[in-house]
């Protein structure tokens, strides 16, 4: 952890809301004036994307089981030094991951493929990272230690499944039966390495719905916003102004001492009202830093 560089990691799985946690930070860093390094997930996958297929296959031959939530296709180490290096010095090297063909056209490269790494711009307040493994754990790396503020965004797991077997299939072009096939082999990996950084997170956020999701295979509709409640739990960052939170957040109610439920439709409006004071407190502490 740093005050003179402090780093913040935004972890959950692909559709649970991380977008929306990286547009509300968005709009407060740009209220508050504030030059973030941005650092996404993706990028640190150890294979591309013709490459992860061919492992996949290999694995499955064999019988063993390959994921992008697990350690063997991911750079865990490279993660942690870019947040150490990044701490102490403010810098550190970052690559991207072109997902399709308009992120690849400006590079002349294919989608799927990563650019060069590449030196972080300099003279940035703070590092910003959004992906599966903010907070990741593992007998050869500790992603976790070097965050200053660690936020899950996790929806309750038969959501999670709905909302990839219905981008997968509708995007993506995979029948149900293939999306299955993908969450059971993910399975020991999303139980070994992402579940365990929601008990690690400063604050979680986690979208429960209000309808039947009971079987998600056969689900045809993903609950909306406003068919969902979202649970916050407050761990490191307790000491709220609960009574101002449940006055700006209409129809919330506190669950338990440090836990804080809203509807669904006003997670990003609550993410600004929680997070914009604890990153002017975090600015001002390092400005302070800064000038001894």
């Amino acid at each position: 952890m740093s005050v003179k560089h402090p780093i913040i990691s935004i972890t959950g799985s692909s559709g649970a809301g991380t977008t929306t946690v990286k547009k509300a930070f968005e709009d407060i860093f740009r209220r508050e004036k504030v030059k973030p390094a941005v650092i996404e997930g993706d990028s640190f996958h150890r294979y591309n994307r013709v490459e992860m297929k061919q492992m996949i296959e290999h694995a499955d031959r064999e019988g063993k089981t390959l994921s992008h939530f697990g350690p063997e296709a991911n750079l865990f180490d490279k993660l942690e030094e870019l947040f150490r290096v990044y701490s102490q010095t403010g810098m550190g090297n970052r690559r991207y991951y072109l997902h399709n063909e308009a992120e690849a056209e400006p590079y002349g490269q294919a989608p799927g493929t990563f650019t060069d790494w590449a030196p972080l711009p300099e003279n940035t307040d703070l590092l910003f990272y959004e992906g599966l493994h903010g907070g990741v754990v593992t007998k050869d790396a500790n992603v976790a230690q070097w965050v200053d503020l660690l936020i899950g965004v996790v929806p309750s797991v038969n959501l999670e499944w709905i909302q990839k077997i219905s981008r997968d299939v509708k995007e993506r072009g995979y029948s149900p039966e293939a999306v299955t096939h993908t969450i059971l082999r993910r399975m020991p990996d999303y139980v070994n390495c992402v579940t365990p950084q929601f008990s690690r997170t400063h604050i979680n956020f986690q979208r429960v719905p209000l309808v039947d999701t009971s079987n998600p295979f056969i689900a045809r509709e993903i609950p909306s916003a406003d068919e969902s409640l979202v649970v916050i739990r407050f761990n490191k960052y307790r000491q709220q102004d609960y009574p101002y939170l449940l006055t700006m957040v209409h129809d919330s109610f506190m669950s338990r001492p440090n836990t804080l439920v809203i509807p669904g439709g006003k997670m990003g409006f609550a993410m600004q009202v929680i997070f914009t004071p604890i990153l002017h407190e975090m600015m001002e502490k390092r400005q302070r830093e800064l000038r001894y």
